[in-house]
């Protein structure tokens, strides 16, 4: 394969990557954890947080909410990467983990 059809093959790869990644960027991913849920975005921005069974909760509940809320963001943000890694993750098997 010559210089050029390499090049070409690296830029279509690369347009496809960027489709892929502007795709993954506007999916929403839910995050959970017992108390609470979490809805991020592709690029990991945080749309909502959603604090469950409201009514039954009081002041001392707030430590334990506040760890549920880091559990529902972190299970958020594991789902994004793991659906980067396989949308994304196959270009850079083609060529041999340079990207």
């Amino acid at each position: 394969m010559n210089m050029q059809a390499l090049m070409q093959q690296a830029q279509k790869m690369q347009k496809e990557m960027t489709k892929k990644k502007e795709e993954l960027n506007k999916k929403n991913f839910n995050g959970t954890s017992e108390l609470v849920d979490v809805v991020i975005t592709g690029d990991m921005k945080v749309v909502s947080v959603d604090i469950k069974n409201k009514e039954s909760i009081t002041v001392d509940d707030l430590e334990v909410i506040q760890d549920m809320t880091v559990i529902a963001i972190n299970d958020a943000i594991g789902k994004v990467k793991a659906e980067n890694e396989n949308i994304l993750g196959a270009y850079g098997s083609q060529f041999g983990g340079l990207f």
